[in-house]
């Protein structure tokens, strides 16, 4: 009996010939196969396809002259991209840092059980629904010098008042700053309020007993215990900012000129509309290098922190 449980156990008939596996045991691998057969072929290998193209000579079409870094040269001497990385840079340091900044005040503020909660929660909330196409048209209308804010306020009497910022190309990728902002800083919220409803009330109660104020209580208590929760807005704050390519589009279409171009402007552009591939799969890649700077460091942490638990 012993011996019999035994070959059971490991995989093997009394024979010692291994064990057939039943249908039940390959459904979960047959549910699963065209999944990862999909996930390799669409994102991976085209991944891998993209670099390729990357060192080649490819104009309208994929062609396999391979011409080294020649791209790369070619992207960081090209005036329109050098203005797409600052504008990254500009656009992805305001956007992250406001966002954090409203979304702990408004976790911190819903945080103190006040009334009509929900409902406040809910329409913070509500423009992370939306598409960022929706966002950048909304936006276009309201910043419009002719129709939209400037318009409003002088009709209610403000004559010299001007707000003409998506006309002015020192002041456009700011306009993209308010419209993402306004869009993705209730989702921090929603992080940030449920890691301040995860924390130890006994840490609150000792603090207050202890006579330490509100202010200090989140400042040397609550907030430093929600590193991960910062860490990881960060990172998803980034990844928003790196891929945004539909709010430009919508809100100034890279206007005026190409003054308020993202890297993922400039990358479709040049791929799918000036027949370049293979400059615009260079782009590409260092998009992909800034994405993997990012989530490299948080996954290392994240593993290193499940390897000390």
């Amino acid at each position: 009996m012993n011996t019999k449980a035994a070959n059971s156990g490991s995989g093997q008939t009394q024979s010692g010939r291994p064990a057939r596996l039943s249908l039940a045991d390959w459904m979960p691998k047959i549910v699963m196969a065209p999944t990862v057969i999909v996930t390799l072929v669409c994102i991976y290998g085209y991944m891998i396809w993209t670099a390729v193209l990357s060192f080649t000579n490819s104009r309208m079409l994929p062609s396999y002259d391979f011409v080294g870094f020649d791209q790369y040269e070619r992207l960081f001497n090209n005036d329109r991209w050098m203005v797409a990385l600052t504008n990254l840079g500009v656009f992805g340091g305001m956007f992250i840092a406001i966002c954090l900044f409203l979304g702990v005040t408004l976790a911190i503020f819903l945080d103190q059980k006040i009334r009509a909660e929900g409902a406040l929660r809910t329409i913070y909330l509500y423009p992370m629904a939306i598409s960022f196409i929706v966002t950048g048209t909304a936006w276009k209308w309201l910043l419009n010098p002719t129709n939209g804010l400037e318009k409003m306020m002088v009709n209610l009497g403000f004559e010299d008042f001007t707000f003409n910022w998506l006309a002015d190309p020192d002041m456009v990728i700011y306009c993209l700053v308010i419209a993402a902002v306004w869009q993705a800083s209730g989702f921090v919220m929603a992080l940030f309020l449920a890691g301040l409803r995860g924390v130890d009330g006994d840490l609150i109660k000792a603090a207050h007993l202890d006579g330490a104020s509100i202010f200090t209580t989140y400042r040397r208590i609550i907030l430093p215990s929600l590193k991960p929760v910062f860490f990881s807005a960060m990172v998803i704050l980034s990844h928003i900012a790196i891929k945004s390519f539909d709010l430009v589009a919508a809100l100034t279409n890279g206007g005026p000129g190409y003054s308020s171009d993202l890297p993922a402007n400039f990358m479709y552009a040049h791929t799918f509309t000036r027949s370049q591939v293979g400059l615009g799969s260079a782009s590409a890649m260092i998009m992909l290098g800034c994405v993997l700077a990012i989530l490299v460091p948080y996954l290392y942490s994240e593993l290193r922190g499940e390897r000390h638990e």
